[in-house]
């Protein structure tokens, strides 16, 4: 009998550890999906530019490509609360995950948001010059958000508990400017808003360099965005977030353009706000007194 308990023992030891490894693999397919989409949303924006390019206008290839940078951020908010929830985060982990989102949410964006808001601007005959300068800033706006999210990860990954130049709450915690998922989801937003069809007036690509420039300043600066990672669902007050989110799925199933690009410039100028706030009441507070040094009496 001692040695049937001891060898159940093992037994169940080594399905533990079994179960346990699996669990660590369990994040990082979120995070392989995550490096599919945005191969995937490169090889449509790609298939999108050689089919204009030769007289066919798809714009369901940007569409696509916009779709999976959607879902991709869905996968990337997945992976890290799964790896947080079995407690199987691991250094691996988080230098996979950094690596996806630059392929991601860098590389797959910055393509899209040139080749559908710059590469087919129509020539108008009255700004010729504008329809071939838009292209070449629009690649250096493309390259600079870029180069802005792989910054951006890069100062999350060496910070230790960072505090953004205007703090919130005491006690809360917020991502210390844009997070890249939000960036790309921007860009996503607007190009799914337009249902893949590229912009094909300079006036309109004008204001989308504008877009992407604001965007990629967001991300490398210091300011607050909240980090919804004090949502609970197992909260005894979590039927109230069940409404909402009920209510939002509802919105994208029914008016996914317009109410996914709410939401990601809601976030986006959320941080703007919070920004603005901060300096007006700073400015508005009283000077602190200044000490003088009491008389004594002689």
């Amino acid at each position: 009998m001692p040695d049937e308990i001891q060898y159940s023992r093992r037994k169940d030891d080594h399905t533990s550890r079994r179960l346990r490894r699996g669990m660590y693999v369990l994040p990082s397919l979120f995070t392989a999906a995550n490096v599919l989409l945005g191969y995937y949303a490169i090889l449509q924006v790609i298939h999108g530019a050689i089919q204009y390019a030769i007289g066919i206008p798809d714009a369901w290839h940007f569409d696509n490509a916009a779709k999976a940078i959607g879902f991709a951020v869905l996968f990337d908010g997945l992976d890290g609360r799964i790896a947080r929830m079995t407690r199987t985060t691991s250094d691996f982990g988080r230098e996979l995950d950094s690596l996806a989102d630059v392929i991601t949410f860098g590389i797959a964006p910055a393509v899209l948001a040139w080749a559908w808001g710059f590469h087919l601007i129509s020539p108008d005959i009255s700004r010729q010059d504008m329809a071939t300068l838009l292209p070449r800033l629009g690649a250096i706006a493309s390259f600079l958000f870029l180069i802005a999210g792989a910054s951006r990860l890069a100062r999350f990954n060496i910070s230790v508990n960072p505090q953004p130049s205007n703090p919130g709450r005491p006690g809360k915690k917020y991502f210390v400017g844009l997070p890249i998922p939000a960036g790309a989801g921007v860009i996503a937003a607007a190009v799914h808003f337009q249902h893949g069809e590229p912009l094909p007036w300079w006036g309109t690509s004008l204001t989308w360099l504008c877009v992407i420039v604001l965007t990629a300043y967001l991300m490398v600066s210091t300011w607050r965005f909240y980090n919804f990672k004090e949502i609970n669902l197992l909260a005894p007050q979590s039927f109230r977030l069940v409404v909402v989110f009920g209510l939002l799925l509802a919105g994208i199933l029914l008016f996914s353009g317009p109410v996914l690009l709410l939401i990601a410039l809601t976030y986006m100028f959320s941080g703007v706000f919070w920004r603005l706030q901060w300096i007006f009441r700073r400015r508005g507070s009283p000077p602190p007194p200044t000490y003088t040094q009491a008389s004594q009496p002689s």
